[in-house]
């Protein structure tokens, strides 16, 4: 179960897609109209002051091994609810930051993951639009994982026999053929040129290669 405090776009959008794939979900928001319009699509729904420790406590957010504080624009209701789950010894929190200055405090006051969809997704879409990935993640330590087109240079060769980690730098993790499904990649795969594959490695060395012709 996930309770998420702050029913604002980030925070509904986050509760309804945990509720579509199985996980209960309680969400609290100050702002009743805001409750009413959820209240159906969750576990439970709550109207409450999510700065004040004693009204979550009675709503039994101490039970709750995660949570998410949703509550972006308003810095002192994000630190001030963030503050009020650490007290309450909730062991896993999630909050959304605006700013690095907003994610800096978030992290000083013990919450332990800080995320900025905004920023995250602006440097998710950069990198699409600057070369030939059809997907892209970053992790926190500069590493990437690519959904690309396989360049040229691979085509009908087996992975075994391309160099591409010594040459490239990357790892082919997986491919997939038209009309089936992701499969690892193994030293024995031959690449064809209408396959789709997901390469990793360091975020540059990623670019590097889905950028090959």
């Amino acid at each position: 179960m996930v309770v998420v405090l702050g029913l604002g776009r980030f925070g509904k959008s986050l509760a309804l897609e945990l509720m579509s794939q199985g996980t209960e979900v309680l969400g609290i928001d100050s702002d009743d109209g805001v409750v009413q319009r959820v209240s159906e699509r969750l576990t439970h729904a709550a109207v409450a002051d999510t700065t004040d420790e004693e009204s979550l406590r009675q709503l039994s957010v101490h039970e709750y091994d995660r949570a998410v504080v949703g509550i972006g624009s308003d810095l002192e209701a994000s630190l001030l609810t963030a503050s009020a789950l650490i007290n309450l010894g909730v062991g896993n929190i999630w909050a959304k930051a605006i700013s690095n200055a907003h994610a800096k405090i978030l992290h000083q006051i013990g919450v332990q993951h800080v995320v900025r969809p905004e920023h995250d997704m602006g440097k998710r879409v950069a990198h699409l639009v600057r070369g030939r990935m059809m997907d892209y993640i970053e992790f926190d330590d500069g590493f990437a994982m690519v959904k690309t087109s396989p360049p040229a240079f691979l085509i009908g060769q087996r992975l075994g026999d391309s160099e591409v980690r010594t040459k490239y730098k990357v790892t082919v993790v997986a491919i997939k053929r038209p009309g089936e499904g992701f499969t690892y990649a193994t030293a024995d795969t031959a690449i064809a040129a209408d396959d789709t594959v997901i390469v990793s490695g360091q975020v540059r060395d990623t670019e590097r290669f889905s950028e090959l012709t």
